[in-house]
C-alpha cells in the first residue's frame, strides 16, 4: 500500500531457525481402527440395539478429523452387517452458511458422499422440538430426520474447546447439542454464551438422550499429528459420566507450543478445518481465557481450501494479507457470529498487500518488542505444530526445552518479488 509500506520498510527482519517440537507417537494404523470399530459393534450392547431394518442416522460433522472417511465408512458398514439401513447427515450447526447445500458441500469436500460411504446422505436445516430442559428453561430441538429415525449413533471428536472450558468441551454432548441442533438449535445453546456453555451442553445434551433415538456415541481422540489415537463406544447413559473422563485424556496429548511467549506470532493459514475458532488458542493463544502461547501480536497470511471462504476466527488476528482477504466469503462467516451471539472473532484485521508486509505490520504495532531482538513464531497453522520457525531472540529459551530441537543455522527469510515467503520448514 503506497501509504503504509513506507511507514513499515523500516523494520528490520531478524535471522530464524527452523525448530522441531517432539510429541509422542501413539496413533492408531487403519487396520487397527477398522478392528477397534468392528470389535466393538459386536459387543452386546450394541449389536443387540440394530435390528433388521432399523434407519439408522449417523452423524458427521464440519471438521477435518483424522481417519474420518475411514471411519464413517466402516461405521456404514457395521450397521449394514446387523441389518440396518444408515444413512448419514451433517451435523454441524450453521457451518456451511447455514444452508442444506452448503453442509452438504462441506461434507462432500472430505470425500463423504454418497458413493463413497454407500448410503444416503440426507441435509436438511429443518429442525423439530423435543422436549424442554428444565435446568435451563430451554426447548431443545434437533435436526428432523435424525428424530425421524429409528436409531442415533452420535459421531464426533472430544477435545480442548477454543472458547470455553468445563467439563463438557467439544465431543459428544456438543454434537448433541450443536451439531443436531443445526443453525436453530446452536444459536439457542449460544445464547447466554460461552460462560456457562458447558453446563447448557448437560442440559440439552441430556435431554436429547433422554428424549431421542441415541443407540451410542462414538468419541474419537486424537494426538499432537492430528491422528487417532483413540476411539471409545459409549452407551448413551454412559455419555455424561464417561465424556468428562474422556476429555482429561485428549488435552494431555493435545498439541502445543514448547515457548512461553513471544511478540508476533505468524499463522500461514487458519480454516475451520484447524480448528472450529479458525485457529486454536490452545495452542497459539489470543484468546480471553490464559491458554497457548501469549503475543503481542498475531499476523494471518491465508485462509485454507477446506474452509470454504469460512474466516471464523480472523478477529483474533491484528493484521492479514490481501491474499487472505480475497478469499473470504462473508456469506460463509457471517452465519457463525450470529448463531454465536457474538462478533469478536468475526472482525476483519489489518490488510497488507503481502505476507512480508504482515510481518513487518505486525512488528510495527508492537508495542514492547526490542526492534533489535524481536521474538517472532512462524507457523503453517494451529494444527501442523511439530515444525515452526523461531527467531534467533528466542533460541536461548528453545534451548531449555527439552520437548524442542533446532534443526538449522540461522538464516535469513526468503520472499519473492511479491513479497511471498519462499522458506519452508
Amino acid at each position: 500500500m503506497s501509504t503504509v509500506t513506507p511507514l513499515i520498510a523500516g523494520q528490520k527482519l531478524p535471522k530464524f531457525v527452523k525448530v522441531k517440537q517432539n510429541f509422542p507417537h501413539n496413533e492408531l494404523s487403519e487396520e487397527a481402527i477398522k478392528k477397534l470399530i468392528k470389535d466393538n459393534f459386536e459387543k452386546p450392547e450394541f449389536k443387540n440395539t440394530i435390528k433388521p431394518g432399523m434407519r439408522i442416522c449417523i452423524t458427521a460433522g464440519s471438521r477435518g478429523l483424522s481417519n474420518i472417511v475411514l471411519i464413517t465408512r466402516t461405521v456404514v458398514d457395521c450397521v449394514k452387517e446387523l441389518g440396518g439401513e444408515p444413512f448419514i447427515i451433517p451435523a454441524m450447526g450453521s457451518h456451511g452458511g447455514a444452508t442444506a447445500e452448503g453442509q452438504r458441500g462441506i461434507l462432500r469436500s472430505y470425500n463423504i458422499t454418497e458413493e463413497s460411504m454407500g448410503c444416503p446422505i440426507i441435509s436438511s436445516m429443518e429442525t423439530v422440538k423435543i422436549g424442554h430442559a428444565e435446568e435451563i428453561d430451554e426447548d431443545v430441538q434437533i435436526d428432523k430426520n435424525a428424530f425421524g429415525a429409528d436409531g442415533i449413533i452420535v459421531m464426533n471428536r472430544i477435545k480442548a474447546h477454543t472458547g470455553f472450558k468445563g467439563k463438557y468441551e467439544s465431543g459428544l454432548m456438543k454434537m448433541m447439542t450443536i451439531g443436531l441442533g443445526k443453525q436453530a438449535g446452536a444459536y439457542v445453546a449460544h445464547s447466554q454464551g460461552d460462560d456457562v456453555m458447558p453446563e447448557r451442553l448437560f442440559s440439552i445434551g441430556s435431554e436429547i438422550i433422554r428424549k431421542a433415538p441415541v443407540i451410542m456415541g462414538i468419541g474419537l481422540m486424537e494426538n499432537a499429528f492430528d491422528k487417532t489415537y483413540r476411539i471409545e463406544f459409549l452407551e448413551p447413559s454412559r455419555i455424561a459420566d464417561e465424556e468428562p473422563k474422556l476429555l482429561i485424556d485428549a488435552k494431555a496429548n493435545m498439541a502445543k507450543i514448547f515457548l512461553d511467549a513471544c511478540d508476533v506470532i505468524i499463522l500461514e493459514k487458519i480454516g475451520k478445518n484447524y480448528s472450529g475458532g479458525g485457529m486454536d488458542p490452545n495452542v497459539v493463544g489470543r484468546s480471553r481465557l490464559p491458554i497457548g502461547v501469549k503475543s503481542e501480536r498475531m499476523g494471518i497470511w491465508g485462509l485454507s481450501e477446506e474452509s470454504h471462504g469460512n474466516a471464523t476466527g480472523m478477529g483474533r488476528a491484528d493484521v492479514g494479507t490481501m491474499d487472505f482477504f480475497k478469499q473470504i466469503s462473508f456469506n460463509d462467516t457471517y452465519p457463525n457470529a450470529i448463531t454465536d451471539h457474538d462478533s469478536s472473532v468475526y472482525k476483519i484485521p489489518l490488510i497488507m498487500d503481502n505476507e512480508k508486509e504482515c510481518l513487518q505490520a505486525c512488528m510495527a504495532i508492537c508495542l514492547k518488542m526490542d526492534p533489535e531482538n524481536p521474538r517472532i513464531i512462524i507457523l503453517k497453522n494451529s494444527l501442523e505444530v511439530e515444525s515452526m520457525l523461531i527467531s534467533e531472540a528466542l533460541i536461548p529459551e528453545a534451548k531449555t526445552r527439552s520437548e524442542l530441537s533446532i534443526e538449522s543455522d540461522p538464516f535469513e527469510l526468503e520472499f519473492d518479488a511479491e513479497g511471498k515467503m519462499l522458506t519452508r520448514y
